[in-house]
């Protein structure tokens, strides 16, 4: 099978990254973006999907932390939709759910090539934040969108009792988000071609 890895490199007047993915990995990371609770989550997603990726990003965070934590997601969506290629063989579909504490978080992804992001917070507190404040459910979500759209893929994120603390809320997310995406980026041996009637996944 041929390699699935990308490198992704972007640079802006307001963040540079580089980022390097092998989706056929072992869940290693190398990870810093300079925003702490999105170094933690991102290992977790690689652990937990067997990804290896490697992010190294500077930005304006004199300004704020919002255009490198949307830049991380947009760079980290193109690299899953380079690696992936056209999509030959791929399962498509996702799904998993996790439990920390009383939060659970189901994540549903199809790989469908129509970008598309939607959270649902069933419920507790309505803006975990993080221990120091600087990071909120808010920039999540636009990390999550930012990701979801420029990989291609519908992406659907259920929290339940989600607690005021933010690494609570965000732990099992992040580790149902690699789970989901680990099963929908394996190669199914039966499927021949790309998995979809339209013969095509842009």
């Amino acid at each position: 099978m041929k390699k699935r890895i990308a490198v992704i490199e972007r640079k802006t007047k307001e963040t540079q990254i580089k980022l390097k993915l092998n989706i056929d990995g072992s869940g290693k990371a190398k990870i810093d973006t300079g925003i702490g609770i999105l170094d933690h989550m991102l290992e977790l997603f690689a652990f937990h999907g067997m990804f290896d990726l490697e992010i190294a990003a500077i930005g304006d965070f004199k300004i704020d932390i919002h255009h490198t934590n949307e830049d991380i997601g947009i760079v980290l969506g193109d690299a899953f939709k380079k690696a992936l290629a056209d999509k030959e063989g791929i399962k498509r579909f996702g799904s998993a759910a996790v439990p920390m504490e009383e939060v659970t978080a189901s994540v549903a992804a199809d790989i469908s090539g129509r970008g598309s992001f939607k959270l649902n917070n069933a419920g507790g507190a309505s803006e975990p934040l993080d221990k120091e404040g600087n990071y909120r459910l808010e920039y999540a979500q636009h990390f999550f969108e930012s990701f979801a759209k420029r990989l291609g893929m519908n992406l659907n994120i259920k929290i339940e009792n989600a607690n005021p603390d933010l690494h609570t809320t965000l732990e099992p997310v992040f580790k149902a988000l690699g789970i989901a995406l680990d099963l929908a980026t394996q190669i199914d041996p039966r499927r021949k071609g790309v998995p979809s009637t339209k013969g095509v996944i842009d």
